[in-house]
């Protein structure tokens, strides 16, 4: 009996391949579930806007994007968590006084510090992105999440600010260096997937996640079952209750297959 309603998939590292395309397993992994009547999201720090083609070949139409600060279920926002103001403008300004690049999200754009250089290029590039545009204070208030860029190891030190609850989450993609996610400790996929849960009547204990990064620790936490990609980050193994194989070796369907759930 499947005691499962719902999964939860980051997608870079887990979904995604280093090449950009998913595997035929993970392809068949959700249509088994999805056909035995599971829900299935797509939980990402990247902005909801720019992942529609994955979801569509996929065939999913719920999110969690920006690292949890927003969430929709079909075609309702459920959660929707921009940053302050004037922590963003602090980290501007950080920012440029340290030659650090950024972009800022918003529910509809990209937007970077800066689109000329070369690190702004190559994030553009190896994530597809389409909707960039140049900062401007006029989406300040509007902001959902934030990647930093050309910020070396000990560097995310510039931006502890005293009573703030945001960490650094190091950007787990092969080819992809000194870059991380802005996290907020009360704002995560972990919370979004408490809101998710709540208003669609579904318990911890029947959700599954699956993640390869730091940003999914409490999304690993959360819920019910969890599995740590085989390619995840090190520190992340601890969060989840299982360690499936690797993104490129049917990490999903084999970690599915563990509970049961697909054939």
């Amino acid at each position: 009996m499947n005691n499962f309603k719902i999964l939860f998939l980051d997608i870079d590292g887990t979904i995604l391949k280093t090449d950009h395309t998913i595997e035929d397993s993970t392809k068949e992994a959700i249509k088994q579930v999805k056909a035995d009547g599971m829900e299935v999201f797509l939980a990402t720090g990247r902005p909801i806007h720019e992942i529609y083609d994955i979801a569509e070949e996929l065939d999913i139409h719920s999110f969690i994007g920006y690292n949890g600060a927003y969430a929709m279920y079909k075609d309702e926002v459920v959660f929707n968590e921009p940053m302050q103001r004037e922590l963003i403008e602090q980290y501007v300004k950080i920012a440029k006084e340290n030659d650090h690049e950024m972009v800022l999200y918003t529910k509809d754009s990209n937007h970077f510090t800066s689109l000329d250089t070369n690190t702004a290029k190559e994030f553009i590039n190896y994530f597809d992105l389409r909707e960039n545009k140049l900062l401007h204070k006029d989406v300040m208030d509007e902001i959902l999440g934030i990647t930093m860029m050309n910020v070396k190891e000990e560097e995310p030190l510039l931006y502890d600010i005293p009573e703030t609850d945001i960490y650094f989450s190091p950007v787990n993609v092969l080819g992809i260096t000194d870059c991380y996610d802005v996290i907020r400790e009360n704002v995560s996929k972990g919370r979004a997937i408490k809101a998710v849960l709540e208003r669609i009547n579904i318990s911890q204990r029947e959700a599954i996640a699956f993640g390869d990064g730091m940003n999914d620790k409490q999304m690993l936490q959360y819920v019910g079952e969890s599995f740590a990609m085989g390619n995840a980050h090190p520190e992340l193994f601890q969060y989840a209750k299982h360690r499936t194989t690797s993104v490129s070796e049917s990490g999903i369907y084999n970690g599915l297959k563990s509970l049961g759930l697909v054939k």
